[in-house]
C-alpha cells in the first residue's frame, strides 16, 4: 500500500477517510465513514465511499473523489461489456481490469490519487486492496485504507476470527470505523456505511440497522 501526498494548496475534494473490508465464512463486509474534506474544510458529512460496481462486487474509495468517481464510471462500463460477452463477472477479472487502468495512469505520469478496496462474491467471497500504481493485494482475513486505518487495524486485529458469522463481521467492521472516527480528524461524518456481499447478492445496511448495532456496542 502506498501513501499518496497531495499539494495542500490544491482545492481537491478528498475522502480523508477510513474504509475496511472483512472476509467471513460465507461472504464479505465493507464499511466506511462518511466525511469528505477540502483541506481543513469538512465539505460533506454524508459522502458515499462504498460504491456498487456490478452484480455482487463493490468498491470502497479513499483519496481524490474525482479520480475515484472516474474509475468507477470506467470500470462499470467495461464490466457491463464483459458481462454481455461472458454472462457473468468474476471478482478477480474486475480487480485485474481496475489494476491495469491504474497502472496505465501511473506510468503515464498522471496517477489516480486513490486507494481502493474491492470486495465481492462469485463462487466464493473475495477481498482485495489496490494501490494507485495498480498493485494488488488479496486479503485472506481483512484489509483497510485511509488516514484512520492505523486506528481501525487495532480493532480488526483484536476482534477477527476465521469463524466469524455475518452479524459478527458487520459488528467488527462498525467497531473499527467508529474507533477511527473518534481519533482521526479526517474520518467521521453522519453515520457509517456498511455493505454485505454473499451468495444472496449485494445488500447495503440501512441507517436504522447501523444505528441499532451502534447502540448495542455502546451498551
Amino acid at each position: 500500500m502506498i501513501i499518496i501526498s497531495e499539494n495542500k494548496d490544491m482545492n481537491i475534494l478528498k475522502t480523508g477517510t477510513t474504509t475496511v473490508g472483512i472476509l467471513y465464512k460465507d461472504g464479505v463486509v465493507l464499511a466506511a465513514d462518511k466525511k469528505a474534506t477540502m483541506g481543513h474544510l469538512v465539505a460533506s458529512k454524508e459522502a458515499n465511499k462504498i460504491h456498487h460496481i456490478i452484480d455482487s462486487i463493490c468498491m470502497t474509495i479513499a483519496g481524490s473523489v474525482g479520480d475515484a468517481q472516474a474509475m468507477i464510471r470506467l470500470l462499470r462500463a467495461e464490466l457491463e461489456l464483459y458481462k454481455y460477452e461472458h454472462g457473468y463477472v468474476p471478482v478477480k477479472a474486475a480487480v485485474v481490469l481496475l489494476a491495469n487502468i491504474l497502472r496505465a495512469s501511473y506510468k503515464s505520469f498522471h496517477p489516480e490519487l486513490v486507494q481502493l478496496i474491492v470486495g465481492g462474491y462469485d463462487s466464493k467471497p473475495h477481498l482485495y486492496s489496490i494501490d494507485a500504481a495498480g498493485g494488488i493485494d488479496e486479503a485472506s482475513e481483512y484489509t483497510f485504507s485511509g488516514s484512520g486505518s492505523v486506528i481501525a487495524v487495532g480493532v480488526l486485529e483484536n476482534g477477527y476470527r476465521k469463524d466469524l458469522k455475518e452479524s459478527e463481521a458487520i459488528e467488527l467492521a462498525i467497531r473499527s470505523i467508529k474507533a477511527a472516527a473518534e481519533r482521526d480528524t479526517a474520518s467521521g461524518g453522519k453515520g457509517i456505511d456498511v455493505v454485505v456481499m454473499n451468495k444472496d447478492g449485494y445488500r447495503r445496511l440501512t441507517d436504522k440497522e447501523v444505528d441499532e448495532i451502534l447502540r448495542n456496542i455502546l451498551m
